[in-house]
């Protein structure tokens, strides 16, 4: 399992604008592995990134960096 960062918006509706961009964090085996666990919660995936190593160990010292467990 790998951890992911993605990047995405609250609503599929609007056309994606930066400022609105939102993370979330979250252990998948793939980045299909990842949308299809986020495929019921209607949001616009914009990007999604693995982190490992040295970045990974980064974001974990943001203060809100917690992996989202969704059993599938």
């Amino acid at each position: 399992m790998l951890i992911f960062k993605v990047f995405y918006q609250d609503t599929i509706d609007e056309v994606p604008v930066r400022e609105k961009t939102k993370t979330l964090y979250i252990e998948a085996e793939s980045e299909r592995d990842v949308r299809r666990k986020l495929q019921d919660r209607h949001i616009n995936i914009e990007y999604i990134q693995p982190l490992e190593g040295a970045h990974l160990a980064y974001e974990q010292q943001n203060p809100d960096f917690h992996v989202l467990e969704i059993e599938q």
